[in-house]
């Protein structure tokens, strides 16, 4: 990466928009969705702007810039159309250290502007780092088709219901909780449309200080990793490396297949004779596995490139079984099925 991702808070700070034309009433619509205290500064402004300032949703600035404007703004965007102009805001605003988006300047800019998903408190920013606009507002749209219209209210109401869940839950049963209110029955039915029944439920849950139990206990995934590279993975599981509290895998597994799981998943490598590290026995690995599965978690067993072709996996799915803990086996792509994926794609590409 060449620009890390952030989001930068705009309570009780300014945004100072340079320009009064369209190009800058782009960005304060942007700028709109957020608490900032707005600055327009320019010595006219289009009818758009002015009737911003004048429903007191921004302030007009129309004199001289220098450094005294920009100081301790969070942004600054720098939007007249004119290069010189905006090469001269950009010089004040850097001398007095406040971050400059100037517009269709990239070599001028120390923060660019993503492409939102506004699910209101959640956001999804995409970034193309002003290589490909036009692929970022691509994926804007899936992901605006992937996400519930209401889901920001699940997340609003959530955060309101933290502190109770801090007294009420115990520390170590949050996250299974937390689990249970976005993937299980009350997400499903907010995400239906009956925000009062799942809101009900969440804190009927929350009184009793627990999300109501699982059947058959905790759950054991052996999946495949695949032939090494992470988009080769298969979506579900993908999907349950993002759920996983505990994550065994051969240590011939490719890092970046890790990258996609949880951030917080505890991961133990369990070896492989052609890394120099000893291999866990199957036994052993068995046995931690339905260990923390029995406590509750969700584990994640990864296995290259497919369980199905792991003479251990039969075993392992048995014991499951015998100690009535669901399992769950996701098959990895082989070798053969990749060399049929790229003998198509060199077909299609003619």
């Amino acid at each position: 990466m060449k620009a890390f991702p952030m989001f930068i808070k705009t309570t009780g700070r300014r945004v100072v928009i340079v320009g009064g034309g369209e190009q800058a009433a782009q960005k304060a619509r942007l700028i709109l969705k957020t608490d900032a205290q707005i600055v327009l500064a320019a010595p006219d402004l289009d009818a758009e702007l002015a009737a911003f300032v004048a429903a007191g949703r921004a302030t007009h600035h129309p004199g001289p810039l220098d450094e005294t404007l920009f100081a301790g703004a969070a942004m600054v965007f720098v939007a007249t159309g004119c290069i010189a102009v905006d090469v001269s805001a950009h010089a004040i605003a850097q001398a007095a250290r406040a971050p400059v988006n100037v517009v269709d300047q990239p070599e001028l800019c120390d923060i660019t502007t993503p492409s939102l998903v506004d699910r209101d408190p959640v956001v999804v920013a995409i970034g193309t780092e002003g290589t490909a606009p036009v692929l970022a507002r691509q994926i804007k749209t899936q992901v605006e088709e992937i996400l519930a219209p209401n889901l920001g209210g699940l997340a609003a109401l959530s955060g309101r219901l933290r502190p109770w869940v801090a007294r009420q839950v115990p520390r170590d049963a949050r996250r299974g909780f937390w689990r249970w209110v976005f993937k299980g029955a009350p997400g499903r039915t907010w995400r239906a449309g009956d925000e009062a029944a799942a809101a009900r439920a969440i804190k009927a849950a929350i009184a009793v200080g627990a999300a109501p139990p699982k059947t058959g206990g905790g759950a054991l995934t052996i999946a495949g990793a695949g032939p090494g590279a992470r988009d080769l993975l298969t979506l579900r599981t993908v999907e349950r490396l993002q759920e996983a509290d505990v994550i065994y895998y051969d240590a011939d597994v490719d890092p970046g297949v890790l990258e996609l799981a949880r951030r917080d998943a505890d991961r133990v490598a369990l070896g492989h004779a052609a890394t120099g590290r000893t291999p866990w026995p199957e036994d052993r690995t068995r046995a931690k596995a339905l260990s923390d599965a029995e406590r509750g978690l969700c584990v994640v067993h990864l296995i290259r490139p497919c369980p199905l072709a792991d003479a251990q996996a039969q075993a392992t799915v048995e014991a499951c079984r015998s100690r009535g803990l669901r399992c769950e086996v996701v098959p990895g792509v082989v070798a053969p099925q990749t060399r049929a994926a790229q003998t198509l794609r060199n077909a299609a590409l003619g």
